[in-house]
C-alpha cells in the first residue's frame, strides 16, 4: 500500500518537473522569439554594432553615425563638410535586408538550441553600401578653393632696366586628389578628417601686351631718337607684337615700314636657292650657300644666284619668290656687285608711304613684318614640314632643307645686336645687317629665331637715323630690346 503511494508522488513529481520544464521552455522560446524579431547580437553593419535592435534603431544609428561631418583643413582652416551636402546617402535597406538573410538561413529550431546554451552570436559582418555625388563635392571644393587658394603673383619689370622681378608662387587646392581622400572619409568612421592636398601655382608670365610697353620704355630710358621698328612672334601661340616708335610717338605700322634689307636680304636669296637647288648639290654650291649666310659674303651671294638661279634676272626671281610667300614689301632689284645696275625700280605699299621716309635701297628693301613672317615659315617648315614654303612651292622646298636652312642662320654667331643680349648658350637662328654710305651707319637690322627654354620667338629689329646712329648706343639698344624679351620668357625664379 506504501509503495503504491510512493509511486503516486514520484508521479506526481516527475509531472510538476515536465510541467515546469514545459514552462520553462515556453518561456525560453518566448523570449527566444523576441531575440529572434530584433537584430542578432553581434551584428555589425557597415562597422556599426547594431545587435539588440530593432530595424529602425539600427537604421537611425547608422544614420546618425554616417551624418556626422569630414574635417577638412587648409593650413590652418577647419572645415565641415556635411556628408548631405554631397548627397551621400546610406543604402540602409539593403545592408538590413542582406543581415536578415544571413539571420534566417539558420534552422528555426537549430537557432533556438544555440540560443538555450548560450551560443547565440552573428560573427558576419555587413559591409557599407553607401553613394555620393562626385559631382557636388567637386562643385563644393571649388568653392572652398575660390575661398582660400592663394593666387600667384606676376614677374613685374624692373622700371628703367630690361629685367624682370621674380614672381610669387601661388598655392591651390588639387580638386582631383583631393576628391578620392574625401571619398574614404565619407566612407570611414575612425578617420574623418582630410587634410586637403595643395599644389604649388608658377608665377605667371606678365601680360603679352606689357612687353609692349617695356620694350618702347627701354627705347626712351636709351635716349633713340631716330625710328625703331619692331616685330615679335611668340612661335608657342602665335601672338604677334609689332609697333614703330620714333620719339615717344607711336607710328602706324599697316602698312609697315620700308627699311634697307642690306644683308639681311640673304634669307630670302637662300630660300630662292634651297627652292631651285637639287638634293645633291655640289660642295662649290654648299659653300657659297654658307659664305653667304655665315660670312655674309656679297660676292658668294651673287655667284650663288648666278649659279643656282638665273644669271640674268636672279635677283628678280627672289622677290617674285618672296610675293608668292605674300611678303609683298620684300624684294632684291639687283646684284651686290659694285657698278650693278638696277633690273627694275619696284614700289611696294611699304615705300609708297608719304609720312615716313628711312631713305631705303632701291636694291633690296625688307620690312620687319616681312622678314619675321618669312622666318616663322622657315622654322615651321624645319619643325613638322608644315607652313607656307612647302604649301607655295610643293615638291620643290622640303622638310630638310628647312632644317638646313635654320643651321646655317644658326651658325651666325655675330656676338653683337640680338645675339649680345641672350645667355651664351642660347640658340639665335638669324641674320643682321646695316648700311654705311661715307663712313656713316643710319640703318641696322636683326632678325632672328630665338630658341630659349621659356619658349622660342621671332625678334626683329630695324633702327633708323637720318642723320648717324652711333654704333655703339644703338647696338648696345638693340642686344637690350632682346634681353628684354628673353627675360619676359625666362621668368627669374622665386
Amino acid at each position: 500500500m506504501r509503495a503504491r503511494r510512493t509511486i503516486s508522488v514520484l508521479r506526481f513529481i516527475s509531472l510538476g518537473f515536465l510541467l515546469v520544464s514545459i514552462i520553462l521552455a515556453a518561456m525560453r522560446m518566448v523570449a527566444f522569439s523576441r531575440v529572434r524579431s530584433l537584430l542578432p547580437a553581434g551584428l555589425v553593419v557597415a562597422g556599426v554594432p547594431v545587435g539588440g535592435l530593432d530595424r529602425a534603431g539600427a537604421a537611425q544609428r547608422l544614420m546618425e553615425v554616417y551624418s556626422f561631418p569630414v574635417m577638412l583643413r587648409y593650413h590652418g582652416a577647419a572645415i565641415l563638410l556635411s556628408p548631405a551636402v554631397v548627397d551621400f546617402t546610406l543604402d540602409v535597406e539593403n545592408m538590413l535586408a542582406l543581415a536578415n538573410v544571413e539571420r534566417t538561413q539558420k534552422i528555426f529550431w537549430e537557432d533556438f538550441w544555440d540560443y538555450l546554451w548560450g551560443r547565440a552570436n552573428f560573427p558576419t559582418q555587413i559591409p557599407l553600401r553607401a553613394t555620393y555625388s562626385e559631382d557636388r563635392l567637386r562643385v563644393y571644393l571649388t568653392d572652398v578653393a575660390l575661398r582660400y587658394d592663394q593666387p600667384p603673383e606676376a614677374a613685374m619689370p624692373v622700371p628703367g632696366s630690361a629685367n624682370f622681378q621674380a614672381g610669387k608662387a601661388g598655392e591651390a587646392l588639387d580638386v582631383d586628389s583631393a576628391v578620392p581622400m574625401i571619398e574614404a572619409a565619407l566612407y570611414s568612421l575612425d578617420i574623418r578628417e582630410v587634410t586637403l592636398p595643395l599644389k604649388r601655382v608658377n608665377p605667371t608670365r606678365p601680360a603679352f601686351q606689357n612687353l609692349d610697353v617695356l620694350l618702347k620704355q627701354t627705347i626712351k630710358v636709351a635716349g633713340f631718337d631716330g625710328l625703331a621698328g619692331v616685330y615679335l612672334l611668340d612661335l608657342q601661340n602665335g601672338q604677334e607684337l609689332h609697333f614703330a616708335y620714333r620719339n615717344d610717338e607711336d607710328l602706324p605700322v599697316q602698312p609697315d615700314i620700308a627699311f634697307t634689307a642690306s644683308s639681311i636680304i640673304k634669307i630670302p636669296i637662300m630660300v630662292a636657292s634651297f627652292r631651285r637647288m637639287s638634293d645633291q648639290s655640289d660642295a662649290e654650291t654648299m659653300k657659297l650657300l654658307s659664305d653667304m649666310v655665315d660670312k655674309s659674303g656679297n660676292e658668294a651671294a651673287d655667284w650663288l644666284m648666278n649659279r643656282v638661279i638665273d644669271p640674268q634676272r636672279a635677283p628678280l626671281e627672289v622677290t617674285e619668290d618672296m610675293k608668292a610667300l605674300g611678303l609683298q614689301n620684300t624684294f632684291l632689284a639687283g646684284y651686290f656687285s659694285y657698278g650693278s645696275p638696277l633690273l627694275a625700280l619696284i614700289q611696294t605699299p611699304a615705300n609708297q608711304r608719304t609720312d615716313i621716309n628711312t631713305d631705303p635701297d632701291s636694291y633690296s628693301q625688307t620690312t620687319p613684318s616681312d622678314i619675321g613672317m618669312l622666318l616663322e615659315d622657315i622654322y615651321q617648315c624645319a619643325q613638322d614640314g608644315g607652313g607656307a614654303l612647302p604649301a607655295v612651292f610643293p615638291g620643290k622646298i622640303t622638310q630638310v632643307e628647312c632644317q638646313s636652312m635654320n643651321s646655317y642662320l644658326l651658325k651666325n654667331r655675330l656676338p653683337m645686336l640680338l645675339t649680345a643680349g641672350l645667355p651664351e648658350a642660347t640658340s639665335i637662328a638669324h641674320k643682321h645687317g646695316w648700311v654705311t654710305v661715307n663712313g656713316v651707319i643710319n640703318t641696322i637690322g636683326d632678325a632672328g629665331i630665338i630658341y630659349s627654354p621659356g619658349g622660342n620667338y621671332i625678334l626683329v629689329v630695324f633702327l633708323y637715323h637720318p642723320e648717324q646712329l652711333i654704333w655703339e648706343s644703338a647696338s648696345t639698344m638693340v642686344s637690350n630690346l632682346s634681353t628684354a624679351v628673353y627675360n619676359f620668357y625666362n621668368l627669374p625664379e622665386e
